[in-house]
């Protein structure tokens, strides 16, 4: 704020020390509310400074800068001043014309608003504009013509329109000078100028003379302007016009159309004739009023002949000059007031806006500074400012006429991803205007939302011995952040399958959350397992989210049956006895195979496709159970050699076969070949071994018959199997996942027999395996009889002469 110093150095003139110390103590009254007032000369040349806020206020540069600091003028048409965020200094943005400013107003003081923002503060900074003679007195019109009669006393008076300066005080018109001559001085009275007659006129002798007079203001350096006053002589007139009273007073709307009528004026003039007729004329005013007002020359009606503007001039003062038809004249005053019509709506200007605003951003949040401005006054220039729409903003009155723009409530991008909000002001004219603005405000994104798979849990279905990198499944989580905080990366979580690491089996990719196989799975091995997917997104910091993935082995009919018994020909020779006595239906043998699929590629299905005598034997389609198609005669050969078929019941389906050998005897002894067979140092065992099957044979013939009697003693007892019990399997040939198959595996048999063996399996291992039920299909489509229809048979056909080793 200047100084009284600073003022003089500024270009106040040095009568200027009363007018520093006003200066001074009207700025130190004002900066006891807070706000600072300036005073500077009118005239300075732009960018000259007219003080430093910065020092001032206690503020320094880097201050000013971060809260962008800034002037508001309220007429945005007019910019006097400007603030240099680098020096802190109020500097003059354009040239200032006080006369214009201000016309005569004794003070003229211009308002501009400082603003900073963060947090919003409002500085009222006066603007106290000092005159400098920078105007000459001048005269409406060069040349002033009168008309004075001859017969005019000493002393007379002429009144004579006064020079008009634009500047005021002691800049404005302070002396009149008149060219020296014998008949007239000048007297100043006031706002009355006068040409007094101080000696008598004689026509005859000048009928005419020339007056220079010459104004001057009270500046420094002085100046002056003239004019000519032509003075024609006339015989007497010696009464000037009269007007009814020295001041006319009106009042005019703005914006009232042309020709509407201000005020009347009435003059009258006690002679008669044409030294009575009066006519009327707009005294001096300035080249604008010229074009506002207008008057009738006969009958004194002052008219609008312009636009008035409230806003632009409220006051307006004219002299009007009633003259007589011999040139005596006399003038009185017009004051027009300008009232104030509502015509200006509200303007609103956005100062400040925070775009984009974060997401995350607390209630109650300034995010933009609103100013509204009405150039009305009083009522009209009252104004009310809102949001309509239901938005999560609103307005809070600041300072003055400064509004702040702030959050209501929690806001979320993934909702609402921007605003449009439009800012309404209405003042309280009647009737009244309005008027607003929409401010398109962008959320901005915060990673807040963590990636969401589309499902709870996956599954995926594959058939073993897929080939490595085909796919799984797919997985997909969904992110509604933008950008990188909605970018999605997928990856497999640690664990373990089987011991090893869950990526030796699968892997994602991890832009597409497509998974694939990294090897190929064998259903036998592994039938199903877990693996867990992480989905992150890229945001700071990362959200992430996991779903469990179920990948399912389907079994593909990847393995041939395998035959248990028989052993596989070259393993061992192996001979089954067949009595001379079997009747129909007997079980001779039984085929035992497994198969290391599941379901339907497991289901085994029996079938002879060569044998000795196709006539005599028949094979069970599920059981693998060797019987007699029809009772045995003397006449069929001894040696019946069988192949059998085990196919699976896949997709195509897969086979093996073995070779049965069957022996028609009672006896081992009645075998010629087997007497030929030699194993060197291992016959001796052999003589054994028959001895032993012999004699087991004998004993299994009685036990049988007993039974058979008991069975036809009791018979209407339930009947029961006659061949129940264990089978006995060499250890050797049940592979190792076969090793225990009680109602797990593929051996269903619920018969047993026993196996004659050879040389060649004497010291083969027995794992003796428990039977179990044969049903594996529906009853009625694998077994075409059950084990009591035997029962029946036998017991109806029994004759003990004709039973083998069964």
């Amino acid at each position: 704020m200047f100084s009284p110093g600073t003022m003089v150095e500024k270009g106040i003139s040095a009568r200027g020390p009363i007018v520093c110390c006003i200066s001074a103590f009207i700025a130190t009254l004002s900066l006891a509310h807070g706000d600072l007032s300036y005073s500077f000369p009118e005239e300075m040349e732009a960018l000259s400074a007219i003080g430093n806020i910065g020092k001032d206020l206690g503020v320094d540069l880097r201050t000013l800068s971060s809260r962008k600091a800034r002037i508001d003028i309220e007429d945005s048409r007019r910019r006097y001043c400007d603030l240099n965020l680098s020096t802190g200094d109020l500097i003059v943005a354009e040239r200032i014309d006080r006369e214009i400013l201000c016309d005569k107003k004794p003070s003229c003081v211009a308002t501009v608003d400082l603003v900073l923002e963060n947090p919003l503060e409002l500085h009222r900074v006066s603007l106290h504009i000092q005159d400098v003679n920078d105007n000459s007195p001048h005269f409406k019109k060069n040349l002033i013509e009168m008309e004075i009669s001859e017969s005019a006393e000493r002393g007379s008076r002429f009144s004579i329109e006064q020079a008009h300066d634009a500047d005021i005080g002691q800049n404005a018109v302070k002396t009149y000078n008149l060219q020296k001559n014998s008949n007239f001085i000048i007297s100043v009275e006031g706002n009355n100028v006068e040409l007094v007659l101080e000696n008598k006129l004689d026509r005859e002798k000048q009928s005419e003379m020339n007056l220079l007079l010459t104004a001057l203001d009270g500046g420094s350096p002085q100046m002056s302007g003239t004019v000519v006053i032509h003075v024609t002589v006339l015989d007497a007139n010696d009464n000037s016009p009269v007007f009814s009273q020295a001041v006319y007073k009106a009042s005019l709307p703005e914006n009232s159309p042309p020709d509407t009528i201000v005020i009347k004026v009435s003059a009258t003039d006690a002679d008669e004739g044409v030294n009575g007729d009066v006519t009327y004329n707009v005294g001096h005013i300035s080249n604008d009023d010229t074009k506002v007002f207008k008057i009738d020359p006969k009958i004194g009606t002052v008219k609008l002949s312009g636009e008035t503007d409230f806003e632009e001039n409220n006051f307006y003062e004219m002299k009007v000059q009633a003259k007589d038809g011999l040139g005596l004249t006399s003038y009185a005053k017009v004051l027009i007031d300008i009232t104030d019509v509502n015509d200006n709506a509200p303007v609103i200007n956005l100062k400040s806006l925070s775009n984009p605003v974060a997401e995350n951003v607390s209630p109650g949040t300034e995010v933009g500074i609103i100013n509204v401005q009405d150039r009305d006054s009083e009522k009209n220039g009252l104004v009310h400012c809102s949001i309509q729409q239901n938005v999560p903003f609103k307005l809070v009155p600041s300072i003055k006429n400064y509004y702040s723009l702030v959050t209501t409530g929690q806001l979320d991008r993934e909702l609402v991803s921007d605003y449009n909000i439009t800012i309404s002001a209405i003042d309280e004219g009647s009737p009244p205007l309005s008027s607003s603005i929409s401010v398109h405000l962008t959320v901005a994104d915060i990673n807040d939302n963590p990636p969401v798979f589309e499902e709870q849990s996956y599954s995926a279905y594959v058939s073993e011995n897929n080939k490595a990198g085909s796919t799984l499944c797919s997985v997909s989580a969904r992110d509604p952040d933008w950008r990188q905080n909605g970018t999605v990366i997928y990856s497999l979580l640690p664990s373990e399958v089987n011991g090893a690491s869950v990526s030796s089996f699968v892997s994602v990719n991890g832009d597409t959350g497509v998974i694939h196989a990294v090897r190929s799975f064998d259903y036998e091995h592994l039938r199903s397992f877990q693996v867990h997917v992480m989905a992150r997104d890229n945001g700071s910091p990362p959200l992430s989210s996991n779903v469990s993935v179920s990948v399912f082995i389907s079994d593909v009919n990847d393995n041939s049956p395998q035959i248990l018994y028989p052993a596989p020909e070259g393993n061992s020779f192996m001979t089954e006895l067949v009595p001379k006595a079997a009747l129909r239906g007997s079980v001779v043998s039984k085929v035992i195979a497994v198969d290391a699929d599941s379901g339907q590629n497991a289901w085994l299905s029996y079938h002879i496709v060569k044998s000795t005598d196709p006539e005599l034997f028949t094979i069970g389609l599920h059981s693998g159970e060797i019987r007699t198609q029809r009772d045995v005669s003397e006449s069929d050969s001894m040696k019946q050699n069988l192949i059998v078929a085990v196919k699976d019941n896949g997709q195509p389906p897969l086979s093996a076969t073995c070779s049965m050998y069957l022996l028609i005897s009672d006896n081992l002894a009645e075998v010629p070949e087997l007497k030929d067979i030699s194993f060197d140092d291992k016959n001796s065992k052999l003589t054994s071994y028959l001895i032993i099957a012999l004699v087991s044979v004998s004993t299994f013939f009685l036990t049988f018959i007993i039974i058979v009697l008991g069975v036809r003693f009791f018979r209407r007892r339930k009947p029961r199997l006659l061949f129940d019990g264990a089978v006995a399997i060499p250890g050797a040939y049940l592979p190792p996942n076969y090793a225990d198959v009680d109602g797990t595996g593929t051996l269903r048999s619920t018969y047993n027999y026993d196996a004659y063996l050879t040389t060649g399996s004497r010291t083969s291992d027995f794992k003796f395996v428990s039977s179990y039920n044969d049903n594996t299909l529906p009853a009625d489509q694998t077994l075409r009889k059950s084990p009591s229809d035997f029962v029946d048979e036998l017991h109806d056909s029994f004759d003990p002469l004709e039973v083998g080793s069964f």
